[in-house]
């Protein structure tokens, strides 16, 4: 029993036992005759009353199924047991009002992304944000977590295998991994990516044996860093392959997506070109993101309806709703609110189905580019049609060969993003929204190796600006620091720099703070941009600006920072208000440019206080 399992503890032991050490919680050893000690049995098992199992999950999708309405999958996750409990019993309320079950999202803190045993340093410096942590995953359930709310963690980065053992010892039903798109694309964790894909099968063999509910991959990831629709699919395709070949059966996958709200017929193409592929027995759609919903909590709900009614008449089984998308993790409360306006919009919408020649059209795109997608990583002689792609069509490859050719495929540029954050990946595609709300590749620049009769390109006149000369003498660095892989924001304000003529060393996510001071006097940058959205920036960039000082560099360089002020909801406006009032030197910068930033405004700051630097280093 559980073979694989143990057969991974073994193989891996010196980074269990670095997890262990570095958040203080009992996770499996190895004894003198090579048995494993303290895995528990598999799911269905008993934690704190409560018979835990990945299948329970698997029935609440089957119940959206049969009442064709949504099983709400909100995202909320503290620092501490007690306050995400705290926080959690505020939303359960609603739920119970609404007579509904949730699929509670449990966000786990950002250290998740990095391996324990090579990044421990950047773990140490990054402790305390982002959501629980793994000793209060383990709280949260014996506080009652999970008890009548199935629960998931996320476990994304590069050792996900051993978040999921941590998530399984604790009790929690189910998962996400993301191993194709979602950990490597999006920048998280500090390894490269086949170690990324190789843990991430480790992750779902865990899962198959375990009986551990996993969200597989997510095209949401892609979509948010510029991909297409098809190519977004195709990720997921590959990772339901890795699923198949780790035993995991369909009942116990999910597939996650994001639908805009922008284009109705386009989101139902979207969610049935999904539907009519893939393996999984469930889909998890979700609100885009970066649309620059209203600052209000109120309004905010107006934005977040489109996307949800696009789920409730796509028939999807889960759906998150959104709350404080502006300022971070939400309270209970104000995920309560979402909750509510979106079980209205679900219970209160005609169950009609809509047929459109266009729907049928954008359906056969989105599949065109995905098995082509396919084909070129796969090395098959023609494209597979979406019938053909079962449980079958992905035994025949052995893991390690799947493997190789999914990170062959990321490093040619066949599976190619614009804002992809893996510095190992090729990167050559650009995309435009259209006015129509679909994103298509702009004409010359799809990826690598398809033929392009099988993409879809602009109907729109893009123009891509050319690369720009360097013409300012003043260079720039611009990083993520701390355990963040929010890379989107600080990748459009490295554009915004470039196209403005000045060099720019990008250091791209997850940087300890010292790290940059040291780049930044290497390089002679007399700008640095840093950046973090998980309000850690309070502790971290002080400790930029004070390494800068110990290397004589301070009062030479310009320090520019964005991000979210606080994590919290009910942090957010006293600090923005504080640097409103008072500046930002008590963070340690000379000026803060937070969510929603127009990328023209650091640029032009910037361009005025050089002018200043000059100005002081003229008269010493």
């Amino acid at each position: 029993m559980q073979e694989k399992t143990q057969a991974i503890i073994r193989d891996d032991i010196d980074r269990v036992r670095a997890y262990a050490r570095l958040f203080d919680v009992t996770m499996p050893e190895v004894g003198p005759d090579g048995s494993v000690k303290g895995l528990p049995a598999p799911y269905p098992r008993e934690v704190a009353g409560v018979v835990r199992d990945g299948h329970r999950l698997t029935e609440l999708a089957r119940l959206a199924a049969e009442t064709g309405i949504p099983v709400q999958n909100p995202i909320l996750g503290r620092n501490s047991a007690a306050e995400t409990m705290k926080q959690s019993r505020d939303m359960y309320a609603i739920a119970e009002q609404l007579g509904i079950k949730l699929f509670h999202f449990v966000h786990s803190e950002a250290t998740r992304h990095i391996d324990p045993l090579d990044g421990a340093e950047l773990i140490e410096q990054s402790r305390g944000k982002g959501g629980i942590t793994p000793q209060g995953e383990r709280e949260f359930v014996q506080l009652g977590g999970g008890a009548v709310h199935p629960l998931r963690i996320n476990a994304t980065g590069d050792t996900p295998h051993l978040s999921i053992l941590n998530a399984f010892i604790a009790g929690f039903d189910g998962t996400d991994i993301g191993p194709v798109i979602h950990v490597h694309f999006g920048g998280r964790g500090i390894h490269d990516y086949k170690t990324k894909v190789k843990n991430g099968f480790k992750a779902l063999e865990i899962c198959a044996e375990n009986n551990i509910y996993v969200q597989i991959e997510s095209h949401k990831h892609l979509n948010n860093i510029g991909g297409t629709d098809g190519s977004g699919l195709a990720g997921c395709l590959l990772a339901e392959g890795l699923a198949v070949l780790a035993g995991l059966p369909p009942e116990l996958g999910a597939l996650q997506m994001n639908v805009a709200g922008i284009n109705l017929l386009a989101d139902l193409a979207a969610i049935r070109a999904f539907r009519r592929v893939m393996g999984s027995e469930a889909l998890i759609v979700v609100p885009e993101t970066f649309q620059s919903p209203p600052p209000d909590l109120i309004a905010e709900q107006g934005h977040f309806a489109r996307m949800a009614m696009a789920a409730r008449l796509g028939g999807a089984n889960f759906y998150r709703p959104k709350a404080a998308e502006s300022v971070g993790i939400p309270t209970g409360e104000s995920m309560g609110h979402a909750i509510w306006a979106t079980q209205n919009i679900f219970e209160n919408m005609a169950p009609i189905t809509i047929n459109d020649p266009a729907i049928d059209r954008r359906e056969e795109i989105i599949l065109s580019e995905a098995m082509a997608v396919l084909a070129a990583t796969l090395g098959l002689k023609s494209l597979p049609a979406p019938e053909d792609i079962t449980a079958d069509f992905w035994r025949r490859f052995e893991p390690e060969e799947l493997i190789a050719k999914i990170v062959a495929a990321g490093k040619q540029g066949i599976l190619d993003a614009p804002r992809a954050g893996g510095w190992d990946l090729k990167r050559a595609v650009k995309t435009h929204r259209d006015r129509d709300g679909i994103r298509r590749y702009v004409p010359g620049y799809g990826p690598a190796l398809i033929d392009p009769g099988y993409l879809d390109f602009s109907r729109e006149e893009v123009s891509v600006p050319p690369v720009p000369p360097v013409t300012e003498k003043a260079k720039v660095v611009l990083a993520t620091v701390g355990a963040d892989a929010h890379v989107v924001g600080i990748n459009q304000i490295r554009e915004a720099f470039q196209q403005a003529g000045f060099e720019v060393i990008y250091m791209r996510g997850m940087n300890l703070p010292e790290t940059v001071a040291e780049v930044v006097a290497e390089s002679k940058a007399q700008v640095v941009g840093v950046s973090n959205l998980l309000g850690l920036g309070v502790t971290l960039f002080p400790r930029l600006d004070q390494r800068l000082k110990e290397l004589g560099l301070r009062d030479k360089v310009l320090v520019i920072a964005g991000g979210r002020i606080a994590e919290k909801e009910e942090d957010h406006a006293e600090l923005e208000a504080k640097i409103k009032t008072e500046g930002p030197g008590f963070i340690g910068v000379d000026a803060f440019f937070g969510p929603g930033t127009d990328p023209q405004e650091p640029v032009a700051w910037v361009r005025e206080h050089l002018q200043e630097l000059k100005e002081v280093d003229s008269n010493e």
